[in-house]
């Protein structure tokens, strides 16, 4: 699979070139458009079938319980991919490595690339965060998108990131959710609240805007339904 990322950062849209019967799992409702010989097949996670239980895990992780998966045509094809959010999308590519990806960033990814749902323990429920975070690793390439720009912070040591705005970070990383100043009233005061203090060598992708503060600010000049 080929990957072109068009329309970076503030309203990307992934384009999947496929070759020859080759596959792509996708989100449900991520998709735009595709080449018109491209099959769909709709499971719970792989493409043979099972994985009720992953299911059931992922959409405790904010992610839909369907996955669709697209195989192009005996002379390949193409399927463009979209989230509802806009924002950026990034290509990464996985060789055994294991990444940690928030909820709702996972958009897409080849055959071998196995996905499920790790817990991040009591600790995130205090920062207002998903408990529950995915885990993807295997062989292939794979999507992910952001709210805003997503861009990478290499981290040796410890760095600190807003709890909203992490998008993915590698397994070699420890993280604890701490106050952003020294004390609970300046914290919340100068509007940060929780952060997530990162520790050890790896990289973290953020995100420059948070789907919650987002929310909270276009909450109330909404109309109510009637």
């Amino acid at each position: 699979m080929k990957v072109e990322i068009l329309h970076r950062p503030t309203n990307s849209a992934a384009k999947c070139i496929l070759g020859p019967n080759e596959e792509v799992t996708a989100e449900a409702g991520a998709m735009i458009a595709m080449s018109a010989d491209t099959s769909i097949t709709t499971s719970t996670y792989k493409k043979e079938g099972g994985g009720v239980l992953k299911a059931l895990k992922r959409m405790l992780a904010g992610e839909s319980f369907f996955l669709n998966h697209f195989q192009a045509g005996p002379r390949g094809g193409e399927v463009y991919l979209a989230t509802t959010l806009l924002g950026d999308m990034m290509e990464f590519e996985t060789r055994g490595e294991t990444l940690i990806v928030q909820a709702g960033s996972y958009v897409a990814s080849e055959k071998g690339v196995n996905i499920d749902v790790g817990w991040q323990g009591f600790k995130n429920l205090f920062s207002g965060e998903s408990l529950f975070w995915l885990k993807i690793s295997g062989q292939g390439k794979f999507i992910l998108s952001s709210f805003g720009m997503i861009y990478p912070v290499e981290v040796n040591g410890a760095y600190v990131v807003d709890t909203g705005h992490i998008v993915a970070f590698e397994e070699t990383l420890n993280f604890t959710i701490a106050k952003s100043a020294k004390g609970w009233i300046s914290s919340f005061l100068s509007g940060e609240g929780l952060v997530c203090k990162f520790e050890g060598k790896g990289r973290i992708y953020c995100q420059s805007h948070n789907p919650n503060s987002f929310g909270y600010k276009l909450g109330p000049h909404l109309r109510p339904r009637r």
